[in-house]
């Protein structure tokens, strides 16, 4: 018989790249194929589910939630054993929805690979009959699709395997991992879009460590803090604890909380909350009043360690959802009717941001021996770990998060119409509002803000405000027609306090939202701020004390013309008509947003 040429040479050329065809009845994995020691590419891994999903399509179904800027399909797989493959048949299934992501650090990969065995051991129902009975798993096995592709061997120096790795933010070189409340990328806002149409019910993020060597090849971090309600923090925490975690470590894995050391040189030192927060995926899904956990799986760990523990940890909890079937949904149910009825205590109040705790309780952290060496080239000490030798250790973990602010929750907040890029930010999240179509005149609380300070370098594609001083007032205030509110009697509440409130953490101020309302348009030409200084001073003495003492206290300004000049420009109603530092979001009580709503 006569080959023909385009495949003459095709055994050949399989055996040059280490790949084999799969048959019809091949379900072997790529990375399982490769004995680990690669990880399939995304047309590879799409040609897979692909394949997956048309053997079993009453099981599996391979969909798409957006496209990323390169435009690769945003891939998700959603796996049910009653064909509850869409949003709303998952929610009125009754049954748990699992959302498991993978790739938002593209070179961190084990999720993927992970899911595709899982998939395809759920594909025929003979092997974990059961675990699809009571949950509908969502599978995210590729977040950052753009940095996957940009595969090499050398973009991850501390991890062990696979042989190329992708990198670890996006074509626009984003963080997806810092970008949850912000969402400047494009692929973070199709992914809020899919988060508020699944409304899952537990959520994990796979990743992989960096830092020290240790034994475990698991570790895990739960938001316990700030404004994770308590009946889904208490079915978190007993849920992971009694039954998940255990059965985890009997499939032959060790597991321990989130090891971010105190000082990278030095475990007894201990170790640390790291703080999460709402630019983090857990810390986001928290605010959504839903259940998640960060995976970490060990650097260090062979990869095929590293899949099989994402795999069994899964597997792990799957197994409890079936054995305690509709615990969760019952949590996160009641989660947000509390968050719903929250508004209507005038007391009730949110912390906002968070420091590490100064105590300390014992952990027990089972490492390895290690030494310092003098290092004559960083001039530091190099730790060097011995693998060999287990050792096990006792240090302080400062575990616990204590609230650097808090704010009492408003009835609603209002967003004048001149600002319908806020607006744009609130559909992102799924948060409700209501644009007023006639002008208004309220009783309502603002902030005033002064002395910005941002940070030198960008950080995310923007200039983090670091700090300013605030202060709250209450005014009479005119809006004009198109403003919009923003009622807090809804599940997203916690998302919109962290957004619009200042202080918060990661508020929209914070990232550079609102740079614009610290800048001054106009100004005092030094010959008319001359004679504005000496009519301010002939007619205030006490204006001319505060002068006088800031000459004799500030070199600095003493010897700067336009800063003394400024000094009297800036008291004068000229500036203040200028409005610099109104902070333009403001905070209704219940009477305000009555008389808002108003019909005219």
């Amino acid at each position: 018989m006569r080959i023909p040429a385009p495949l003459r040479h095709f055994p050949l050329l399989c055996l040059l790249f280490g790949w084999v065809p799969a048959t019809s009845a091949d379900w072997t994995t790529p990375a399982e194929r490769a004995e680990f020691a690669t990880t399939p590419s995304y047309a590879q891994t799409r040609a897979y589910l692909e394949r997956l999903a048309a053997s079993a399509p009453e099981r599996i179904r391979l969909t798409r939630f957006g496209v990323s800027p390169e435009g690769r399909d945003l891939m998700l797989v959603v796996a049910a054993k009653d064909g509850e493959f869409t949003p709303e048949a998952a929610r009125a299934s009754g049954k748990e929805i699992v959302l498991v992501q993978s790739g938002i650090h593209a070179g961190e990969i084990e999720g993927k690979d992970a899911a595709l065995m899982l998939l395809r051991d759920l594909r025929a129902g003979a092997k974990h009959a059961r675990l699809l009975d009571h949950a509908i798993l969502v599978w995210l096995p590729i977040f950052n699709v753009d940095g996957h592709e940009n595969a090499h061997p050398y973009n991850r120096i501390n991890q062990n395997g696979p042989r190329e790795m992708g990198f670890r933010a996006t074509a626009q070189n984003l963080n997806l991992n810092r970008d949850y409340i912000k969402a400047d990328a494009p692929e973070m806002r199709d992914w809020l879009a899919m988060f508020d149409a699944w409304q899952p019910d537990l959520f994990f993020d796979i990743h992989t460590t960096d830092g020290a060597d240790y034994q475990y090849d698991l570790t895990w971090y739960l938001e316990e803090w700030g404004p994770l309600h308590p009946a889904v923090k208490r079915w978190q925490s007993e849920a992971f604890a009694r039954s998940i975690l255990p059965d985890f470590e009997k499939r032959g894995h060790l597991a321990a909380p989130y090891l971010e050391l105190v000082d990278h040189r030095d475990l007894g030192k201990g170790i640390a909350n790291f703080g999460s927060g709402a630019r983090f995926s857990t810390g986001y899904v928290a605010l959504r009043n839903r259940a998640a956990m960060l995976v970490e799986t060990h650097m260090l760990k062979p990869y095929a360690t590293r899949v099989r523990a994402t795999y069994d940890l899964i597997v792990a909890t799957l197994a409890h959802l079936d054995r305690h079937p509709g615990d969760l949904r019952k949590a996160v149910t009641q989660a947000d009717a509390d968050t719903v009825a929250r508004v209507r205590d005038a007391q009730a109040s949110l912390p906002v941001a968070f420091r590490t705790s100064d105590r300390s309780e014992p952990f027990t952290l089972k490492g390895y021996a290690f030494e310092h060496e003098a290092s004559a080239i960083s001039g530091d000490r190099w730790v060097r770990y011995d693998p060999r030798t287990p050792k096990t250790y006792t240090i302080p973990f400062f575990r616990d998060l204590v609230a650097t602010e808090t704010v009492r929750l408003p009835a609603a907040y209002l967003v004048p119409a001149s600002w319908p890029q806020i607006a744009d930010k609130l559909r992102q999240h799924g948060i409700r509002f209501e644009r007023v179509e006639q002008p208004l005149h309220l009783r309502i609380e603002r902030y005033r803000l002064d002395a910005p300070r941002w940070d030198e370098k960008p950080f995310e594609s923007r200039h983090w405000l670091r700090d300013f001083a605030s202060s709250t007032e209450t005014a009479d205030a005119d809006f004009a027609a198109g403003a919009i509110l923003i009622p807090l009697d809804q599940p997203a509440a916690n998302v919109a306090v962290n957004l619009l409130e200042p202080r918060a953490a990661d508020s929209l101020l914070h990232w550079g939202f609102f740079d614009t309302i610290f800048e001054q348009k106009e100004y005092a030409d030094a010959r008319v701020a001359e004679r504005l200084a000496r009519e301010m001073l002939a007619k205030d003495p006490a204006l001319k004390s505060e002068f006088e003492a800031k000459l004799a206290a500030d070199a600095a300004f003493a010897k700067s013309p336009a800063a003394r000049l400024a000094f009297f420009y800036e008291r004068s109603p000229w500036y203040a008509m200028q409005k610099i530092g109104a902070y333009p979001v403001v905070r209704l009580d219940a009477a305000a947003l009555a008389k808002a709503r108003a019909p005219r």
